[in-house]
């Protein structure tokens, strides 16, 4: 009499369950989105933790699913557990694609994959990576770099071939939801591209339309700073009072704060000049209370995971305020809103353009066309001591005059 075996733990089970990563044979898979089909089925994106590589398991073969192998000649097949060789063929076949022949042909993939060989897609990461290299030996900042490489990257991901000029143009044009300036970006990022390795492409003619920027209100953007946690908000602060870029800013390091004489050091950007900024000792407070023990003021790990951040914040502020203005406010929204505050205050162009550091008048002369204050309104504060004199100033309000021995400022509302 043989005993009955005794039942699987649940965490074994659904481990058993899991799909095992064709690429690398893991089982450290986690899905990632759903694929919907023509015919009306829907097939179960993954992507594997420890190779990053994607790939699609339909819902009908993971019931029959079998074994991944790694064979002597370096590809991955799938088996079926007790099937016959021909099953098996045929399993394989259908569950996952394999590695491409040597002759560059592409391999069927799972049903509603994107039938792409794994030479090609390694080819494509080749060429970009390649590309990015060639950018930072001809001196394009890290911004430009990351932002071709990436576009190449959601090109290649929606379709294009990227050594094909007429399949990236066809990419390009069914990019519905991208704004005029956003494909003008893709194709100078493709032009760069097709430069380098010498590919015939006629660009096609888009051109960003030019918009005035949205401009808030002093207090929309310190309700925003006062709902963030401290470095957010400090980072916004920031940005604030000096108007700089955000990635200026995100570079910021400790030996370019002094919260002593209470000024910051700027690196510029984008061929900018270099500018050092006198800040508030609401901003000097604010970086006294962060962490010390990086060279960096800030420390989120990148650029994209910093804009994650705010926009998470910036949410759930607006939502809390009822206010969907604040859904408006980008980081370089901020250094809009102090160049035109700066130049209704002073009317003196060449102040601005020195403030955000702009090398030719040209792109400075966009902020003449934003100052539009509806009847002038201001606020008004009245200082008793020197104290609250100094206050006041710092806080951006303008001496007017004396009055019974009192000072009266103002600023726009």
């Amino acid at each position: 009499m043989t005993e009955e075996a005794p039942e699987k733990p649940a965490f074994q089970k659904e481990a058993e369950n899991k799909p095992i990563c064709p690429e690398c044979a893991s089982r450290r898979v986690y899905r990632d989105g759903l694929r919907y089909l023509k015919d009306g089925s829907i097939v179960q994106r993954y992507l594997c933790r420890d190779c990053g590589f994607r790939f699609s398991w339909p819902e009908a073969e993971r019931q029959h699913r079998g074994q991944i192998l790694k064979t002597k000649r370096g590809k991955y097949n799938v088996c079926q557990v007790g099937a016959s060789e021909d099953g098996a063929k045929n399993l394989a076949s259908k569950a996952v694609p394999a590695l491409a022949e040597a002759d560059g042909k592409t391999t069927s993939g799972l049903a509603g994959a994107t039938e792409t060989s794994q030479t090609s897609q390694a080819d494509i990461k080749s060429a970009i990576f390649n590309f990015k290299w060639s950018l930072k030996k001809e001196g394009y900042s890290e911004a430009t770099i990351e932002d071709y490489g990436y576009i190449l990257e959601v090109l290649a991901r929606r379709g294009a071939d990227i050594f094909n000029p007429e399949s990236v143009k066809e990419v390009i044009a069914k990019q519905n939801s991208w704004s005029e300036a956003r494909k003008w970006q893709a194709v100078k990022a493709y032009s760069a591209f097709a430069k380098q390795n010498g590919l015939i492409w006629t660009p096609p003619k888009y051109k960003p339309v030019q918009k005035l920027p949205f401009i808030p209100t002093e207090q929309e953007i310190d309700q925003l700073i006062a709902g963030c946690p401290l470095q957010m908000a400090t980072f916004l602060q920031l940005l604030k009072e000096t108007g700089v870029r955000y990635g200026e800013a995100f570079n910021l390091k400790w030996k370019d704060v002094d919260l002593i004489n209470k000024t910051v050091r700027i690196t510029p950007e984008k061929s900018s000049n270099p500018r050092i900024f006198k800040i508030s000792n609401k901003l000097a407070m604010m970086l006294s209370h962060l962490s010390m023990k990086t060279a960096n003021v800030f420390t989120y790990k990148n650029k994209f995971y910093l804009r994650k951040a705010f926009l998470k914040q910036r949410k759930k502020i607006a939502f809390k305020l009822g206010n969907p203005r604040i859904l408006q406010i980008h980081f370089h929204t901020f250094r809009h809103w102090k160049a035109t505050m700066e130049y209704a205050k002073t009317k003196d162009i060449l102040h601005v353009m020195q403030l955000l550091g702009h090398k030719n008048i040209k792109n400075t002369l966009i902020y003449t066309q934003l100052v539009n204050f509806e009847g002038d309104e201001y606020i008004c504060r009245v200082a008793k001591t020197l104290e609250q004199a100094c206050q006041l100033v710092e806080a951006g309000f303008e001496y007017i005059t004396d009055m019974d021995g009192l000072k009266i400022f103002r600023k726009r509302k």
